[in-house]
């Protein structure tokens, strides 16, 4: 059975429409008798570790050895304009 709220209901009742959504249910808005919006779950999509090592490659936070059975290393940290400044100012 769908979950339909007037615009009034829903902006009382907006604790319970996000209970609704976070327990996995799609709620419907309407206005005027008429559906104009519906308020559902984000889909989390978990990431594998390969597609997780990709992301971190193509951020440059990481780099891959040529042999894959090597550990893999962090790329060297580029220092910040803070830790830049406190270097400088303590010289």
């Amino acid at each position: 059975m769908p979950i339909t709220y007037s615009t009034y209901e829903a902006k009382a009742r907006f604790s319970e429409v996000l209970r609704q959504v976070r327990e996995g249910k799609t709620v419907t808005i309407s206005y005027r008798g008429e559906p104009t919006a519906e308020i559902r779950p984000i889909e989390r999509r978990k990431q594998s570790i390969e597609e997780c090592l990709e992301q971190m490659e193509r951020e440059g936070t990481l780099t891959r050895g040529r042999n894959p059975k090597q550990p893999i290393r962090m790329v060297a940290r580029v220092p910040g304009a803070l830790e830049r400044f406190l270097a400088d100012r303590n010289r």
